[in-house]
């Protein structure tokens, strides 16, 4: 058995090897014909050109601004005037629809905005109403919500696509309507500049700045494959055996928040001892969140560094994630339980951890395959019996059939492996949602030529 283990691994990293030989030519039939796609950068198989092709990159480069008194004065106000545009324009759009008049177009919308905004920057309200135009066109094809309005102090942010300049020697950038502005440079912006986008967290404002430029298509420097299973206990434990533990950055400070709460409930409303807890607990928040934040840009850096396949369940976590309490007629079971893991989840991030596996494989010239999670846990990786007895405590695995045992979330990652490499053999990819049961023909001739 271990012999054929074996064998497996050398076929795999074969086809691995020969998979990221051919990365460019797709890439060159996509740029030839226009072919863009919205969905995530997963699985392409091609034939390998004779030549070395170039991709365009879009990345954003984030720096705190150094702002004084009357500079973030001026940018909430950008900010309130792009937020009361977007409301304005959405209780428009309301109050048409329930008349039976027809939805205003952005054109329209434009010729709506007061003389009284001219203070703030144009583009940056033409902004918010493409952002509008945008929501109601996810709505209507059902990827979204209906629009909802937006509150004041939550997520202020304003986009400008033009009129900016960028000096870095200086450590300065220019916005229409405010001017020059310093910023913290730590590092250098590479490519030509497409938009900017102002935030606020906080009490500190954030520029972020979007570049295109070309660059070589990648080919990663490795050739091995790894899976990947996430979990609550241990954030993530790859096939090979290396864990990763789990931050819980939330859990880590879920007191001192539940205290702050506490000392909230007693103050009155909006006086000053008020905002000076809400301060408090905005800020903790923003702690938790940048604790978790960099914790995920370690992980998938790690792992995107030093395997060029890497394979990861297909988790439905909004699913995963939603309350028990059931409704009034049929209420849920089990509903504190359910909470705690809900919150559990959550605290882990495992969405934005395979968001950054997807575009770090990208840009290194990688692949991210994602397999059904189903039985990944319950099958036995020497005999493949499947059994939910295999599993029945949280962490070892022992199967009744041949008496293999592991560690039940590393048996998790080696299934993990072994799905992506029967999918990578039939040439599937994440698109697809579905078996293709059977290797394309064009494929195999890639691999055998």
């Amino acid at each position: 058995m271990a012999g054929m283990d074996s064998a497996g691994d050398k076929v795999a990293h074969v086809l691995v090897k020969r998979i990221l030989l051919l990365n460019a030519h797709l890439l060159h039939l996509k740029m030839r014909n226009n072919i863009v796609s919205s969905r995530s950068y997963v699985i392409d198989f091609f034939h390998r050109p004779k030549y070395i092709l170039s991709m365009k990159r879009l990345q954003a480069f984030k720096f705190e601004l150094k702002l004084s008194a009357g500079e973030k004065r001026n940018l909430f106000r950008f900010a309130g005037s792009c937020r009361f545009v977007y409301n304005k324009a959405l209780a428009l759009q309301k109050e048409r629809y329930e008349k039976g008049d027809k939805k205003l177009t952005y054109a329209g919308l434009c010729k709506e905005l007061t003389a009284w905004l001219k203070s703030s920057p144009s583009q940056a309200l033409q902004q918010s109403l493409k952002d509008l135009e945008r929501a109601y066109q996810n709505f209507f094809l059902k990827r979204a919500d209906f629009p909802r309005f937006k509150k004041r102090g939550a997520r202020d942010s304003f986009r400008l696509p033009q009129g900016v300049k960028l000096d870095q020697a200086n450590s300065r950038i220019f916005i229409p309507k405010l001017g020059w502005v310093r910023y913290r440079n730590s590092r250098d912006i590479l490519g030509e500049l497409c938009n900017v986008t102002i935030s606020r967290s906080q009490n500190k404002w954030f520029v972020s700045i979007q570049t295109e430029r070309e660059v070589s298509s990648p080919t990663h420097s490795s050739i091995t494959s790894i899976g990947v299973d996430v979990g609550i206990a241990q954030f993530a434990t790859l096939s090979d055996g290396t864990i990763f533990p789990a931050v819980n950055s939330f859990k880590s400070h879920q007191k001192k928040c539940a205290a702050l709460q506490r000392h909230l409930s007693k103050k009155k409303k909006f006086s000053k001892n008020w905002k000076r807890i809400v301060f408090k607990i905005s800020n903790l928040h923003s702690k938790i969140a940048n604790i978790r934040h960099n914790y995920l840009h370690q992980t998938t850096h790690a792992i995107s560094k030093n395997h060029a396949l890497v394979c990861v369940e297909d988790l439905q976590i909004k699913n995963m994630s939603k309350s028990a309490c059931g409704t009034v007629a049929i209420p849920g079971k089990k509903v504190k339980s359910k909470s705690g893991l809900n919150k559990a989840i959550l605290d882990q991030g495992w969405y934005e951890f395979r968001r950054q596996l997807e575009y770090k494989q990208h840009w290194r010239g990688g692949i991210v395959i994602a397999v059904s999670p189903h039985y990944t846990s319950q099958t036995c990786p020497e005999c493949n019996h499947v059994d939910a007895l295999n599993r029945q405590t949280q962490s070892q695995f022992a199967c009744v059939e041949c008496g293999y045992r592991n560690n039940a979330d590393i048996v998790g990652a080696i299934n993990i492996l072994r799905a992506g490499h029967a999918r990578l053999a039939c040439g599937e990819t994440v698109q697809l949602g579905r078996s293709m049961n059977q290797e394309p023909t064009e494929i195999l001739h890639a691999l055998v030529a």
